[in-house]
């Protein structure tokens, strides 16, 4: 059902998919980039579908109550319980982004490094340290609205020169327009 209306949503929008999804690649950290509109969440989650990539994205699990607890999980949400861990603090939310694709067979996490639709100039780095713990490449995913593209970038294999690396995949954000340019990648 999802992926007949995800398909309806890119014909009458005439946006098309760029479904480079490299092959047999199950466990990924997924950068969405650049996150400037509220509508990115619609052309991104109806890429996922038509793309076949069972994308997650994380929540605090005191939201997934009820019928609204019901619909984010349908939409892909994974509740995040920060529960306290041996020192007596809560667990963040990296550290339980990490520990939930070490232990799973398939998982794909998808993030907004920005944390905004503003522009920023540094990212929240959680998504990196997230990837380099759980031993699981960042996947770029890209809305491109002046082509009306949706697409997977580059995949980046995190080797701890967390600067660099992030650079890199700024450098290709600054490569797609989003759909508020002056909110874009600094």
């Amino acid at each position: 059902m999802m992926k007949l209306f995800s398909r309806f949503i890119f014909w009458i929008s005439g946006w098309s998919l760029n479904a480079n999804w490299p092959k047999g690649l199950k466990k990924a950290v997924l950068i969405a980039i650049p996150h400037t509109s509220n509508w990115d969440i619609l052309y991104a989650r109806a890429a996922f579908y038509l793309m076949d990539i069972p994308v997650r994205f994380t929540i605090k699990k005191e939201v997934m109550i009820g019928p609204l607890g019901w619909l984010l999980s349908g939409l892909g949400a994974i509740p995040i319980d920060r529960k306290r861990i041996p020192g007596g603090r809560k667990q963040t939310y990296t550290e339980a982004m990490t520990q939930m694709l070490a232990e799973a067979d398939e998982l794909v996490v998808m993030v907004t490094p920005e944390g905004t639709r503003s522009a920023v100039k540094k990212w929240k780095s959680g998504f990196y340290h997230t990837a380099l713990g759980a031993n699981v490449p960042v996947v770029i995913g890209y809305l491109d609205y002046k082509k009306k593209e949706a697409g997977i970038g580059p995949v980046i294999y995190p080797n701890g020169d967390m600067d660099g690396q992030i650079e890199e995949m700024k450098a290709f954000g600054r490569t797609v327009t989003g759909k508020h340019p002056e909110k874009g990648i600094i």
